[in-house]
């Protein structure tokens, strides 16, 4: 049985990873108003990895007799200025993940509930290369800054991203 404060965060985190899912898609929308098909395809394959989080939890809750409240998922952004402002709003959106994630560990350590913490360690874990890999583009496009084949290759690079099934549990 999970207490009720998890319960309720770990709800919240379902929504919150909905709506990085929802982020995602509407960063996939703005890609696909210009050629960049590789930063589309990234954003694709993020969008489906933020539902696989979000269906673990919703899993995980039901598994330990919890409930499952989906409320609203609130509207992302979508519109930017460029190829740099969007990934700079990946990145920082990122870094709030890691918080919630961190947030998250801490009631689970206050209510001693060591079940939760082995589920979390995967997202923790997850988390990790999330924002490593947000961080890890972001400072190329501001190396490469307006090299335009440089900006090509890196698209093309991104373009080789593929979704892949994760084992959270």
């Amino acid at each position: 049985m999970i207490s009720q404060k998890l319960e309720k965060a770990l709800n919240k985190q379902l929504n919150y990873e909905l709506y990085s899912a929802y982020l995602y898609f509407s960063m996939k929308a703005y890609f696909a108003k210009s050629a960049w098909c590789g930063f589309r395809q990234w954003m694709c394959v993020q969008a489906h990895e933020e539902i696989e989080h979000a269906m673990g939890i919703y899993h995980y809750l039901i598994e330990r007799c919890g409930t499952v409240e989906l409320e609203p998922i609130e509207k992302p952004e979508h519109d930017w200025t460029d190829t740099l402002a969007v990934f700079e709003h990946a990145y920082n959106h990122e870094k709030s993940v890691t918080a919630r994630i961190n947030e998250l560990f801490d009631i689970m350590e206050e209510e001693k509930d060591r079940a939760a913490l082995s589920f979390l360690d995967w997202y923790l874990k997850e988390q990790v290369e999330e924002e490593r890999n947000a961080k890890v583009i972001l400072e190329k496009l501001r190396y490469i800054s307006d090299d335009k084949t440089a900006l090509m290759m890196l698209n093309d690079d991104l373009m080789k991203r593929e979704i892949k099934k994760h084992d959270i549990k």
